[in-house]
């Protein structure tokens, strides 16, 4: 679908090592987007740095993963040099955390209590955080002070985005209709952005879950930094089970099907096309060293374009990108301070 005069805010946490569910499920859909965008468009594409420290993590190595990550934008092609393209750290633009705490003020203990990934990243902590409870008006504040209409979201996240969309039409009844921009509801992105199921890959060890980079699975987790080596031991022993047949099958044989998942990917092929290739068979190794073999050209091929990715050039991206998004979130966040009554 075209993208028609619209702003869209998307981004990735740099909380460790993005991984090939990162890869497939947002830095590919960034890229599809850059080069779809029209010049009456704004795409906004952020590391929500703030974000990361809602739970446990690596301060000392945190700034380079930060790095890492823009790195890899530019590396997979988004195309940042574009004047409606603008990356930046949400750390560097002050009016997230500004507004983040505007709208704490007008909304509910309860509303906030009730999110359900609260209630489950909670469970996980010894000690949960008050940033991990006022996280979705954080994230709300990262939506409206752009006025951004469309927000890629995985379904885990639709929650928040009501909750952005309830507390932005409370402030608009009370203080005029003009002053945020509401994000569209949850079917509407989904019509938007072309898909009903974004790509999820699996872990490798655990393939009831997502890959993920916030739990401890270096076994099932494949990031874009690991060795072709090392992809392809994790691979080969990804765990599988113990039916007789190779089919696309989530709910049965998730293992097998995330292995068929990835070779679609890796291979360019439609769903059809490896539904004919493998179903029905019965070796899964030979499975295996399919996925590995497309694992290892893809690896090879990120890593080399991410050597050639300079220092300068990520100043460069971060310093215009941080630039617009100053301009636009200081524009937003002085209409608010006249309506509030601070100016």
């Amino acid at each position: 679908m075209k993208l028609v005069m619209s702003t869209i805010i998307t981004g990735i946490k740099a909380n460790s090592d993005l991984h090939l569910g990162n890869y497939f499920g947002a830095i590919m859909p960034f890229v599809s987007m850059t080069k779809r965008v029209t010049q009456t468009d704004d795409l906004y594409i952020f590391v929500p740095d703030l974000h990361s420290f809602t739970i446990p993590i690596d301060h000392f190595a945190f700034y380079q993963k930060i790095q890492n990550n823009i790195r890899l934008y530019l590396a997979c092609g988004v195309e940042a040099q574009k004047s409606n393209v603008h990356i930046f750290r949400q750390s560097h633009v002050s009016a997230h955390s500004e507004l983040a705490w505007i709208l704490s003020c007008f909304s509910s203990v309860g509303e906030i209590s009730g999110q359900i990934q609260f209630k489950e990243k909670a469970k996980a902590q010894e000690s949960a955080s008050v940033g991990l409870f006022t996280y979705p008006l954080l994230m709300a504040a990262d939506i409206l002070l752009y006025g951004a209409e469309y927000v890629p979201l995985g379904a885990d996240q639709q929650q928040h985005l009501e909750l952005c969309r309830d507390v932005a039409t409370r402030m608009n009844h009370r203080f005029g209709q003009d002053l945020f921009v509401l994000p569209k509801k949850w079917s509407d992105q989904l019509n938007y952005f072309g898909t009903e199921q974004p790509v999820k890959i699996r872990s490798l060890s655990t393939p009831d879950k997502k890959m993920s980079k916030s739990e401890n699975d270096p076994k099932g987790t494949i990031t874009l930094f690991d060795t072709p080596k090392d992809a392809i031991k994790k691979i080969m022993s990804a765990n599988t089970d113990s039916f007789e047949n190779i089919r696309w099958d989530w709910e049965n044989q998730p293992g097998i099907t995330n292995l068929l998942q990835l070779d679609m990917l890796f291979s360019g092929k439609t769903i059809e096309q490896t539904k004919k290739t493998w179903e029905g068979q019965t070796q899964y190794g030979a499975l295996k060293k399919s996925v590995a073999s497309g694992a290892e050209l893809f690896l090879i091929d990120i890593q080399e374009k991410l050597e050639n990715i300079s220092q300068t050039q990520i100043d460069q991206i971060l310093d215009k990108g941080e630039l617009s998004a100053n301009i636009k979130s200081k524009q937003t966040l002085n209409h608010i301070h006249l309506v509030l009554g601070l100016k």
